[in-house]
């Protein structure tokens, strides 16, 4: 999907944040946070502070690697427009202001009651100036012309995002799916209810005939589910429970009356005394029973009629989200289904198409058409991975269901989770996977928080390796082609090796009661024991008994 960060067509990316106090150029970075350091939306508003009185700075956010970004965003209204030196310097200018303790501050108690002395004050800038490292970030839709070529190239602090890297790194959060042709339900015969809600949405309520609903295009290739939360979830009960009803002819007249129901959102209805017409419709709820009608398609008659619930709105709309989530609120569900349609979750999936098509597939929907021939990564699985390994929380990988729920932020909402880091992390667990059966105590091997454990010490192993920075900011670099994949897994497979050998001389000493589970999920326990493993694997490495990563690398 392409964009346009033109003026005025720019402002389309971002009306849900345009207000009568918020200037454009906020919203813009706002935006910007959004997409393309993957915040989720409070966090990217919280990072905004552009408003009179806050010293030339337009945001500020704390990174994981120790980085504090100053933001300052420009739009331009008029297209052709070129940066200069001069915006740059006066840019580099502002960056003066936190070099130290003291200055930033100077710079709180000048700003006042500004929204950027507050922000400041929140993320505690006074004292984290000495420990992490400032930078700044100019976003504008302008790109630079020679002069502040000339500046940017002896000005490494500051980062110029314009609208060449706008467009070429740009990743939608929306599903591109196809255009389905009006379909036509006979309702000869029938009564429809029908509740207006205004004058663009109404509902609409309708036996209609399991053969006609079958019909509806997008069923074999699962995009009439798309804004659904789940895809099929193949020979559950409940489906198996469907099939048998389908099959026994006798109680097609009275399916209506212990099913459920179907829910379909369409841009447009209309009826008339013979026929009920819907456009650009999706199922958002009803998926299950439709695969199982389409399954069992030779036992339909037109006795089989399903009470079907047509609700007229935008189906991309805010409010169509809420009917998705709202009647799939059932028992089933889990929060990981209604991540399905999140934007972040989407963006990813979209990032792993465009860098890893047939070779990586990232599942977001329980139940979606799955490619053959390819490695899936459930994107709960991946949330488990980057808990271990970007939060350090092994201990904590038991709760799956934190995943999607008050943890998803602190996983997925940040610039460093993308493809790239997603894949590196399945490769450092196929390494530890492949390793796992070497552990001397089968019953701890096999237990799943083991194999987080191991992540988690990998982890640390690399972050104090003089590659540390290339792993942990560019991990494109290690797995993005297949050459260099391999080559990395070779590395691990080396290092997780020698791992195992120190974990069995730990974890030997404990005799047959040793209780793996608990410790397993013991903050205390586990950070100790990775500290000892750690510790004597870097010896090892300073002594030169063993390859460092690096080494292993070059």
């Amino acid at each position: 999907m392409s964009i346009d960060v033109d003026y005025p067509a720019l402002l389309d990316l971002f009306p849900q944040h345009i207000a009568p106090k918020r200037s454009e150029s906020a919203s813009f970075l706002i935006w910007y946070l959004e997409n393309y350091y993957r915040l989720d939306t409070q966090e990217a508003v919280d990072s905004v502070c552009d408003n009179r009185g806050d010293k030339g700075i337009d945001g500020l956010f704390i990174n994981d690697n120790k980085t504090i970004t100053v933001f300052q965003s420009v739009i331009s209204q008029k297209p052709g427009r070129t940066i200069g030196d001069a915006s740059l310097r006066e840019f580099a200018g502002t960056l003066t202001q936190f070099k130290d303790g003291p200055s930033v501050e100077g710079l709180i108690q000048s700003a006042g009651n500004a929204q950027m002395a507050s922000l400041a004050k929140r993320l505690d800038l006074v004292n984290k100036v000495s420990t992490h490292t400032v930078r700044g970030e100019f976003v504008t839709n302008m790109d630079f012309d020679t002069n502040g070529k000339d500046f940017l190239d002896i000005t490494p602090i500051i980062s110029f995002v314009g609208k060449t890297d706008l467009l070429s790194t740009y990743i939608s959060d929306s599903r591109d799916i196809p255009t389905h042709a009006p379909a036509k339900f006979d309702i000869v015969g029938y009564q429809i209810s029908e509740y207006i809600v205004d004058a663009g949405t109404k509902a609409v309520i309708a036996p209609i005939k399991a053969r006609e609903l079958i019909a509806l295009e997008g069923i074999a290739d699962q995009s009439l589910f798309a804004y659904n939360v789940r895809g099929p979830l193949g020979k559950t009960q409940v489906n198996k429970d469907i099939v048998k009803s389908i099959e026994n002819g006798s109680l097609h007249k009275m399916f209506p009356l212990f099913h459920n129901g179907i829910t379909v959102i369409a841009k447009d209805i209309s009826a008339t005394k013979e026929t009920l017409t819907a456009t650009d419709y999706y199922v958002v709820n009803g998926c299950q029973s439709l695969t199982a009608l389409h399954s069992k398609k030779g036992a339909l008659t037109d006795n089989l009629r399903i009470l079907t619930k047509f609700i007229q709105m935008e189906p991309s709309s805010d409010v169509a989200k809420k009917v998705t989530e709202f009647s799939n609120n059932q028992n089933g569900v889990k929060a990981r289904d209604f991540m399905a349609n999140n934007a972040t979750q989407i963006r990813i999936q979209n990032e792993f198409t465009r860098d890893y098509d047939g070779q990586y597939f990232y599942e977001i929907k329980r139940g979606e058409s799955l490619p053959t021939g390819v490695t899936i990564i459930p994107n709960e699985t991946a949330g488990l991975l980057l808990m271990a390994f970007d939060l350090k929380e092994p201990w904590a990988t038991h709760r799956k269901g934190q995943v999607f729920d008050e943890r998803h932020a602190d996983l997925f909402g940040k610039p460093t989770v993308t493809a790239d880091r997603i894949v590196m992390c399945q490769v450092i667990a196929e390494a530890v996977d492949a390793a796992l059966p070497k552990i001397n105590k089968r019953l701890f091997a096999q237990y799943l928080l083991a194999r987080y454990f191991m992540v988690y010490m990998i982890r640390n192993i690399l972050e104090n390796d003089s590659l540390s920075e290339s792993v942990f900011k560019s991990p494109g670099e290690f797995v993005r082609s297949q050459k260099d994949r391999a080559h990395f897994r070779q590395c691990l497979d080396t290092i997780v090796g020698d791992l195992v050998i120190d974990l069995n001389a730990e974890v030997d000493d404990y005799g047959d009661a040793f209780d793996y589970r608990d410790k397993l999920r013991d903050s205390v326990w586990v950070k100790d024991l990775n500290k000892k493993i750690v510790a004597d694997h870097l010896k090892q490495v300073a002594r030169q008994r063993i390859k460092s990563f690096s080494e292993e690398w070059g």
